[in-house]
């Protein structure tokens, strides 16, 4: 267990090279899923033309929405997208970068599947096979069938079993020349997406490379404060939940503490040790209103990015506060402190 555990949190601390090697594992699936996929055309007029384009798209489409359902950055993105403004404004480079970097790891997978299917030639030649030229493949005579006797003829051509007119037209001249388009027709989808992956991969030096850095930079922002407010949420559950149990013990057996008498003094240290450090982790929240308002606050008005020292942050020289609830800023006059004075004696 400590060894998936170690493996989980080293995936977590680099999400950038999993989902890469997700989007690799979707690639490697998609073309064993092809390669173990049998086939089936219908070898009808009505349904050949749709059930091999819906193989060519259908699952390419399946496997780019699975690429956005499997990346964690999606609920970050909609997130950022839907969230109040409040103290931090929304960048939307931001959004667009992140939007763009989820879309290029999706489409691996569905470029993938499109350029195994259509290099393999089987779903382009059921979907294409009424189109043929009868007079380029055949003898030159139909021998008196009628259209719709020739077109049902054609259709069977992906079908070698089943398949009854070779005196009409050769079967294997007519799908040697469609698979050769489909195979053509693969190579430059390749040829395409391998030069607009290098468009982009060139042109991006071109422009202001400061704001794109700016841009990838707050981004991994965005991703990292999320990650470590769930952390510290995690970690104030725990410690609300230990020092809610400990209470709830000790309210109980109080007269079983009194019964075996008090404890040594080093195990008193220990447990003040311990209780000092659970304070710590609650971080001054100790009730379910305050974490609520809390938790709500953060989704509403997260605080802006201008680090303040801790003298500023506990309010300004008139004593007030601002708190954003709601959507809105409240100002609170907090606690004046009291003037001590010193009296010293002789005697």
């Amino acid at each position: 267990m400590d060894k998936f555990r170690m493996m989980f949190q080293f995936l977590q601390s680099n999400q950038e090279s999993f989902m890469n090697g997700i989007c690799g594992i979707m690639a490697l699936a998609s073309a064993q899923m092809y390669s173990s996929f049998e086939f089936t055309c219908p070898c009808l007029p009505e349904y050949n033309f749709a059930y091999g384009i819906g193989i060519l798209l259908v699952p390419p489409i399946w496997f780019f929405m699975l690429g956005f359902v499997l990346n964690n950055n999606v609920s970050m993105l909609a997130e950022e997208w839907r969230r109040p403004i409040g103290k931090r404004r929304k960048d939307p480079t931001i959004l667009r970068y992140m939007f763009c970097s989820i879309t290029q790891r999706s489409m691996i997978a569905p470029a993938v599947w499109i350029s195994v299917t259509l290099m393999d030639g089987k779903s382009f030649l059921c979907a294409f096979s009424i189109n043929l030229d009868v007079q380029q493949f055949g003898n030159g005579s139909n021998h008196g069938l009628s259209e719709v006797a020739l077109q049902r003829l054609l259709a069977k051509i992906p079908c070698k079993h089943i398949f009854d007119g070779e005196a009409v037209i050769s079967r294997e001249a007519a799908s040697r020349y469609i698979r050769c388009i489909s195979q053509a027709v693969g190579w430059i989808f390749l040829l395409l997406m391998t030069l607009l992956a290098f468009m982009v991969r060139a042109i991006r030096p071109c422009f202001t490379q400061a704001a794109f850095l700016k841009t990838k930079y707050w981004s991994h922002y965005i991703d990292i404060e999320r990650k470590m407010f769930d952390e510290t949420c995690t970690e104030h559950a725990k410690t609300f939940a230990k020092v809610c149990i400990q209470q709830y013990f000790e309210s109980v057996s109080g007269e079983m503490h009194r019964f075996h008498g008090q404890h040594d003094d080093k195990d008193s240290d220990d447990e003040d040790d311990k209780r000092k450090s659970d304070e710590d982790k609650l971080l001054g929240i100790r009730a379910q209103d305050d974490m609520n308002k809390v938790l709500w606050n953060w989704h509403t008005c997260k605080p802006s990015l201008n680090l303040k020292k801790a003298e500023a942050q506990n309010g300004d020289a008139t004593g007030h506060v601002e708190i954003c609830m709601s959507g809105y800023t409240q100002q609170t006059q907090s606690p004046a402190k009291k003037p001590w004075v010193a009296y010293y004696s002789k005697v």
